[in-house]
């Protein structure tokens, strides 16, 4: 974070900021405009895009960028970059294209819009970065392998807790311990919530009712760890995860995972509910250096052999500016997976499903997402969750039942069914990444 601060000043000083396209202007969005325009020199949003392009606009206008404008061509967005001033579109092909942008943060939670417009980035030399778990879990593999081919980066992000996790993990790592356990701190869970019962919430704090619900029934934090594990090579006890109840300090929680186990796993991903600190994120590591393990009981964290480490926050749209002056001024990802996928996230049904239903996808009335194995996912022939929505049910599917390929029919000629196929051949061989094994990731 030191050396970030101190690129931004010299990039403020010489007044070339960080050109920076974003691309969903929802509740995140906004924020991430708020952040930049206001608190942080030396970067700047040159375009934003929504859909309905009237959302856009008014996030500029909410931090005094009276000055943006509307681009409908590549050639006004360059000219108004060239001016110093922002853009506001809704086609993001704009965005992508344009010359003067140096990194695309994608921002929608959307799979297949957002699909898009990672390989039309990539296509155009841009590195991204996703303020999106549900597609970093659900097509991160093949994306990444994409953006190699191109030349980019492709990343996660500081701020939601995948990236807040990665960090941890890294400083864990960096400190001779191997990490074992990657947790997440929930408050609530129930996989039944509906955008019905979540409404209230979603007003209060102006978000999507859909996006809340997620949070809610699990969907959302599955996304999270499954883009954990496929960035370190870890997996899940079981389906779903074990999702302890505890009321205690995480600190605690070492007593209630076997180390061997867990060694044996290769390491795990999991989340509790109710601990404090929360909402934050937590590795449990382990060491075999009798020296270390002297100091590490002197430093008051316990005889081990599992050692707690936990960032108490998470700061949303707070921390990206971080991800962006990583991945611009040091070619540093803040997140990506190692390879081929380690765990995904399966489709569950919400309620009793009958045959004609389409479904609705993440946070909606019909499905909520489990963590599994890949291997068992693949084997099983069972449907992402982030390949469900608009999936026309043709048999009856009972409650909490695990929804497969063949229960489905899915709509024509989507991209993100044709990255899914790639994604699975591309890494058919092996069900586990080979490019660094937990013990030598950073």
């Amino acid at each position: 974070m030191l050396l970030i601060d101190q690129a931004l000043t010299r990039r403020a000083a010489i007044a070339r900021p960080i050109q920076v396209g974003i691309i969903g202007a929802g509740t995140l969005g906004t924020g991430i405009v708020h952040q930049i325009m206001r608190h942080v020199p030396g970067i700047t949003v040159a375009a934003l895009y929504n859909r309905h392009i009237e959302r856009a606009q008014r996030a500029f206008q909410q931090v005094g960028a009276d000055h943006a404008a509307q681009a409908r061509s590549v050639a006004e967005m360059e000219t108004n970059i060239k001016h110093g001033r922002p853009s506001y579109t809704d086609d993001p092909t704009l965005v992508c294209q344009a010359h003067g942008i140096d990194v695309i943060v994608e921002v929608t939670g959307t799979i297949e819009f957002a699909s898009g417009v990672c390989l039309a980035a990539f296509s155009h030399g841009k590195p991204v970065i996703l303020v999106n778990a549900e597609l970093e879990a659900t097509l991160g593999p093949i994306l990444k392998h994409r953006a190699d081919q191109a030349g980019v980066i492709f990343s996660g992000s500081d701020g939601d807790q995948p990236g807040v996790t990665m960090n941890l993990f890294r400083f864990v790592g960096g400190l001779g311990l191997r990490p074992l356990l990657c947790g997440n701190i929930k408050g609530m869970q129930d996989p039944y919530r509906t955008p019905e019962t979540q409404a209230e919430f979603a007003r209060k704090w102006d978000q999507a009712p859909n996006m809340v619900t997620s949070f809610a029934d699990g969907t959302k934090i599955s996304f999270e760890q499954a883009a954990v594990a496929n960035a370190t090579g870890m997996t899940v006890a079981e389906r779903g995860m074990t999702g302890l109840h505890f009321d205690g300090h995480v600190d605690e929680l070492v007593h209630a995972f076997d180390a061997s186990q867990l060694e044996a796993m290769g390491g795990a991903v999991d989340y509790v509910v109710g601990a404090s600190p929360g909402p934050g994120v937590f590795v449990f590591a382990n060491s075999s250096d009798p020296y270390v393990q002297k100091n590490l009981k002197l430093y008051k964290l316990g005889d081990g052999p599992l050692y707690s480490f936990y960032t108490p926050y998470h700061l949303c749209f707070l921390e990206v500016p971080s991800s962006i002056a990583r991945v611009v001024e040091f070619q540093d990802p803040v997140m990506a997976p190692l390879g081929g996928p380690f765990v995904e996230v399966v489709a569950v049904a919400k309620r009793n499903l009958i045959t004609g239903e389409r479904l609705d996808g993440i946070g909606g009335y019909t499905l909520y997402g489990e963590a599994e194995k890949s291997s068992i996912a693949r084997d099983e022939n069972l449907l992402p969750i982030g390949l469900a929505e608009g999936c026309r049910l043709i048999r009856p599917i009972m409650r909490d039942s695990v929804l497969t390929f063949d229960d489905v029919e899915l709509p024509p000629n989507r991209l993100c069914d044709r990255l899914w196929q790639e994604q699975c051949t591309l890494f058919s061989t092996s069900h586990r990444p080979t490019e660094q094994p937990l013990s030598e990731v950073p």
